[in-house]
């Protein structure tokens, strides 16, 4: 057990105002769970903890994308809170994953409420824009955008450092056939987040690199994935240099007239 101090609570709010901010905005990036989870475990002092947090909270988020004006659960507040209980409880980072999915979808909820609730600024923003006054236009962008920001921070410091004793009494006085089905539906998680993440990107041309990469993974006594990661990596530069090698070629063929078929009878001479 391990206690979360003042100063710890402080910073881990503040850097929720600033990956809040970049969620809202969408601009670096820096509020993947990966990161996020790192920079958690490193202000907690338990930076291997915050590096298994990122890889599995990020794998379990990594097909959830907003569409429209549907929100996911909110993968900020997933982050910190599955690094924070799986270093102030003990337990394994598998079993956290599934704890932190309330405070996840609690940020979600607001989010959305803030979504609805910025739509009754369209208007102000509009005759802002009919009027070119850049000013007001920048001064009620950034008011909401302060929202957002702040709530992040005060929703996080609530989670992370005042509400911890209550967190540690409800943690450890779950039995253990509920903690061990939280445990199994935390390591299912990074497989369907990586499942939806397929759904969406992959192509059946593709298929092959996948069996492969499979086929090392699990049958190969590898210590970690990297050399699968790396082959991946090789196989991933290999293909971007051939598409763009045939994209010039055929620049070329369109700059002489030919089509595929002109090309083949032009290579055989005739």
């Amino acid at each position: 057990m391990n206690e979360i101090t003042l100063m710890q609570g402080l910073l881990i709010a503040l850097m929720g105002i600033v990956v809040g901010l970049d969620s809202y905005l969408e601009v670096l990036f820096i509020f993947r769970p990966i990161i996020v989870c790192t920079l958690t475990g490193l202000i907690l002092g338990d930076l291997r903890v915050g590096l298994l947090a990122g890889g599995l909270v990020e794998l379990s988020f990594a097909g959830l994308t907003p569409v429209g004006g549907t929100q996911p659960p909110n993968p900020v507040l997933a982050a910190i809170m599955t690094t924070v209980l799986a270093h102030s409880t003990g337990f394994d980072v598998k079993t956290t994953i599934g704890l932190a999915l309330p405070f996840s979808f609690l940020m979600q909820y607001i989010i959305l409420f803030y979504y609805s609730s910025f739509s009754l600024f369209v208007t102000k923003f509009d005759k802002y824009a009919e009027n070119a006054d850049a000013k007001k236009y920048k001064q009620l962008s950034n008011i909401t955008m302060i929202i957002v920001s702040l709530t992040y921070g005060i929703v996080i410091f609530l989670c992370v450092y005042v509400a911890q004793e209550p967190m540690k009494l409800l943690v450890n006085s779950m039995p253990e056939w509920l903690t061990h089905g939280f445990e199994i539906a935390g390591g299912i998680l990074p497989a369907v987040g990586f499942g939806l993440l397929l759904k969406i990107m992959f192509k059946f041309e593709y298929l092959p690199f996948l069996i492969i990469g499979f086929i090392m993974s699990i049958f190969l006594n590898f210590s970690n994935l990297l050399p699968v990661a790396l082959i991946g990596t090789a196989i991933a530069i290999y293909k971007y240099y051939e598409d763009i090698k045939r994209e010039k070629e055929l620049e070329q063929l369109l700059s002489l007239g030919l089509t595929n078929e002109d090309k083949e009878d032009y290579s055989d001479g005739i």
